[in-house]
């Protein structure tokens, strides 16, 4: 009966295609930061709310979020979707470097898919909820600023996740599997130096260099690198410094990102990080501010769940290419030196990689081999991780060896071949929902599997107790 259930859903998607690649295209041309989501936003759950899902929008104090729910009792099966972009990746669909508004946004990791993927396997339950007469709910939750605001962060510490049984998301990439690492938890913080300006020639010992506090503060970071835990990682941008050279500049500010395996490693970085911030003021007699944006945990994998996604693709099947869609991909792939694809094959630890390397666009369905790896990135979906049995799985979008966050995945994300990625992991979420949903004992053991890896731990919100969503972010912009 489950089967019956299944091709039901993929034949609802397939009917409806050309109705999701039009939403994912849609949000693809508007290409909004986080937080300032709205066209994308406000497109998808309009969508739901006219399909019957009961919408709230605004949760958690972010204008860009909402939760779309459908249905009754249990289980209750969330499905996430993003829909933010990445600054300064605007980009043509043009199979070499060509931006449609240098320094504007574009979608370099996907989103656009990200967000339709969820929406075509929430529609396609809720009809066959409808039509079959299943109990279960399921609930859309909209989710913004995954890559910079970590919306679903604020969104765990409203509750909003609370009653969920089991979380399932989608990821576009350039393999189709439910990874098993973990990921990487990270603060982001902003750091605000305020001193004295003065003319840098003719009254220099008036002035006090914020500027010089934000590199003092640099070099100190970048002299504790050697003291950390190997797989930390630390970034910086200078976001403000200074006008012009004969002016000593009395405002400057850094971004950073602190990252680390476990959530209290994050905290002792951070910690050492405040005390040289503190130091670089003293030595330049300035005064700090810092601004608090975000922070996330590590995720928890579930392996029940990637078994699951795993065996729905294979029952799924891989989709056709045509020539033209080949011809596109190999023109994106001859910019990808051997080098760089070998590299970021190895990265991986996939048995085998090697025989990668002549692949173009990967449609095999490994089951995952990645349990006890930890990936480098970051994601607000660790958050979910620790409230539900909770996987994002991965489908092919990218051809082999596209880097993450560059033009590239822009163009990939809004043209043919993705769509067929899209439409491939909506037929695949709904398929896990629909065996969770009718078999009890499956959702049972993803749920023991949870409670085993999150025996003896409680999580804690990482952000502040008084913290808000830093909906002006990009105010200075």
């Amino acid at each position: 009966m489950s089967e019956r259930f299944k091709k039901g859903a993929i034949d609802w998607i397939e009917a409806n295609k050309t109705k999701l690649t039009k939403i994912s295209d849609a949000i693809w041309e508007y290409a909004e930061l986080g937080l300032l989501e709205y066209k994308s936003a406000k497109i998808l759950s309009d969508d739901l709310e006219i399909n019957g899902f009961k919408v709230v929008r605004g949760v958690a104090g972010i204008p860009t979020a909402f939760i779309a729910t459908f249905g009754n009792g249990k289980p209750v099966i969330g499905f996430m979707g993003e829909f933010d972009a990445l600054k300064g990746l605007s980009q043509k669909k043009t199979p070499f470097k060509e931006p449609i508004v240098v320094g504007e946004a574009g979608h370099g990791c996907g989103h656009n898919i990200h967000g339709t993927t969820a929406l075509g396997g929430a529609l396609a339950i809720k009809n066959i909820l409808e039509v079959h007469g299943l109990e279960g709910t399921i609930k859309y939750f909209g989710c913004p600023a995954e890559e910079s605001g970590s919306g679903k962060t604020w969104m765990v510490r409203d509750g909003l996740f609370d009653d969920v049984d089991v979380v399932l998301s989608h990821h576009p990439g350039s393999m189709n599997y439910g990874s098993l690492k973990s990921s990487l938890a990270n603060n982001s913080i902003k750091f605000h130096f305020y001193g004295k300006t003065s003319h840098a020639a003719g009254s220099p010992e008036q002035g006090r260099s914020a500027l010089d506090a934000v590199e003092l503060m640099n070099v100190g970071v970048n002299f504790m690198r050697e003291h950390i835990v190997q797989d930390a990682r630390i970034h910086y941008v200078i976001e403000e410094g200074g006008g012009q050279p004969n002016v000593v500049p009395d405002y400057a500010r850094s971004w950073y990102l602190i990252r680390a395996p476990e959530r209290d490693q994050v905290d002792q970085i951070y910690n050492r990080i405040l005390k040289i911030a503190e130091g670089a003021t003293l030595m330049t007699e300035t005064r700090l501010e810092v601004e608090f944006i975000k922070a996330v945990y590590n995720k928890l994998p579930n392996k029940t769940l990637s078994k699951l996604i795993s065996d729905n693709m294979k029952f799924i099947g891989a989709p056709n290419y045509t020539s033209e869609e080949l011809e596109f991909s190999k023109k994106i792939a001859e910019q990808i030196s051997p080098e760089s694809k070998r590299e970021s094959l190895r990265k991986t630890k996939r048995p085998g990689y090697e025989d990668l390397m002549n692949t173009l666009l990967d449609w095999s369905f490994p089951d995952a081999w990645d349990e006890g790896e930890i990936s480098h990135g970051s994601t607000d979906v660790s958050d979910v991780s620790w409230m539900a049995p909770t996987i994002e799985f991965t489908t092919t979008a990218w051809v082999l060896g596209t880097p993450g966050h560059h033009w590239m995945n822009v163009v990939q994300s809004g043209i043919s071949s993705g769509h067929k990625s899209l439409i491939f992991a909506s037929k695949v979420m709904a398929t896990s929902a629909i065996d969770l949903i009718t078999k009890p004992l499956l959702l049972k053991k993803a749920v023991d599997e949870f409670r085993e890896r999150t025996k003896g731990k409680k999580y804690i919100s990482p952000l502040p107790p008084n913290a808000k969503p830093p909906l002006d972010m990009w105010k200075n912009d």
